[in-house]
């Protein structure tokens, strides 16, 4: 008995998972199998299994990372409507897992009320959105600015429909394998959505802030699995065995050096350090302004302990270089959890991939592991040790004021900046 509950233990499963399992069915949810495309399968038929997924892994990252840069050109819209579908691909990979598992009891609704609250939390945090960036816009049309004043209120509305709908879908005997639906949907929604709401936000701060980091996680992802490749011998981790100690030193390294060239090329076009912003007379996103201190290039001195080796006193760089030290450490140091989370997941339900979108690399959650917990880094980086108080939206909504409140503010900041000597006194006035 005690070596049978140790390899249960071994292959990451304990009593409580066997309960579980007979409870959810016992069979594997997703069946894997080989979907690399015929033509690569017969140009690399002469290779090993090793060098075979090295090969169809480098062509189809090479694929995906021209499709980046395609949609990067197209500009903020597309890019914004590409993390949209991410996001419901990605929500769509992890409910199909738990829905294959659900099905085999024929209850309903789950799937349709899955669906439902991803579109009610979508319907939430993009309603937010559009209220804080488009403000003149809601404003200007008459349907927009009554769902913007209700937006939260309509938000909790649908909800509860939902909420309630669940509670009618019951069924008796199998209510606690229902309620971990429940929290299986939910779970899922915090993951994906929430994240993916994060990442549009990083967007509006400077396309910078969303390419900078998306690329540092690329990078990782790719040098730890060449360094890992070549010189991998010692394992990293239990969770994912094919990871190694030196693809995760290596990895590091290359990913800051990455990430320091990348902001200094970044950095000086407007293009990419500017705020999104939505301009009202065009009815289109601009992102023309004049660079803050973050992009202008400064002098910074070396210490002295390393004058000696590069032999410089000073060095001119981007102070948004600085920044990008910080987070090409989180995406090499901190990123990767992420990706061991969601290989614990699957092991949890002895799968080897989310889905089999992309050949040799899984589902599109097999990819965007890493990318939901770097957007949620930057965008708490962004708020704690960035972003400042925005004039224009303070503006915005001053605007929308009765003219007896817009008076009242007129008069108390007039005070103010008479009693700091920035105006001169209402009599010297």
């Amino acid at each position: 008995l005690q070596e049978s509950e140790s390899e249960n233990k071994l292959d990451g499963e304990t009593a409580s998972d066997s309960e579980s399992k007979s409870e959810f069915g016992g069979s594997p949810p997703v069946p894997t199998s080989d979907d690399t495309p015929e033509v690569l399968n017969r140009a690399l038929s002469n290779l090993s299994s090793r060098w075979k997924n090295w090969w169809v892994r480098g062509i189809l990252t090479l694929a995906m990372i021209t499709f980046f840069f395609i949609i990067i050109y197209l500009g903020p819209m597309v890019l914004m409507t590409i993390v949209m579908c991410v996001q419901i691909k990605c929500f769509h990979e992890i409910i199909t897992i738990g829905y294959n598992v659900y099905h085999s009891y024929d209850l309903p609704w789950f799937r349709t009320l899955s669906w439902y609250f991803l579109l009610c939390v979508n319907y939430f945090f993009y309603g937010e959105t559009v209220t804080d960036y488009f403000f003149t816009l809601v404003q200007r049309e008459e349907p927009l600015r009554i769902l913007s004043k209700y937006h939260r209120f309509i938000s909790f509305a649908l909800y509860l429909t939902g909420f309630c709908m669940f509670v009618l879908s019951l069924v008796k005997k199998h209510y606690r394998l229902q309620f971990y639906m429940f929290g299986w949907t939910h779970v899922t929604l915090l993951i994906v959505v929430t994240q993916s709401h994060l990442i549009i936000h990083n967007l509006f701060e400077g396309m910078i802030w969303f390419i900078v980091p998306i690329s540092c996680v690329i990078c990782n992802d790719i040098m730890a699995y060449m360094f890992g490749f070549f010189f991998g011998r010692t394992p990293l981790i239990k969770l994912s065995p094919k990871k190694t100690w030196e693809g995760f030193i290596g990895g590091f390294f290359a990913t800051v050096l990455f990430g320091l060239l990348l902001s200094y090329v970044m950095s000086g076009y407007r293009c990419f350090t500017c705020p999104v912003e939505f301009n009202n007379d065009t009815n289109s996103f601009t992102v023309d302004c004049e660079p803050s201190e973050l992009f202008q290039l400064q002098e910074y001195n070396i210490p002295v302990v390393l004058q000696s080796v590069v032999g410089w006193k000073t060095v001119r760089m981007y102070p948004f270089q600085i920044h990008s030290i910080a987070l090409s450490t989180f995406a090499s140091l901190i990123g990767p959890f992420g990706g061991f989370f969601a290989s614990g997941f699957k092991r949890a339900f002895k799968i080897k991939d989310f889905a089999n979108t992309i050949p040799g690399h899984g589902g599109i959650m097999d990819r965007f592991d890493c990318q939901y917990l770097m957007a949620t880094f930057v965008n708490v980086y962004i708020a704690s040790f960035i972003r400042g108080p925005n004039p224009s939206k303070l503006i915005q909504q001053f605007l929308t004021l009765r003219p007896d409140q817009q008076l009242h503010i007129f008069n108390t900041l007039k005070a103010h900046l008479v009693d700091k000597g920035v105006l001169g006194s209402v009599e010297d006035a």
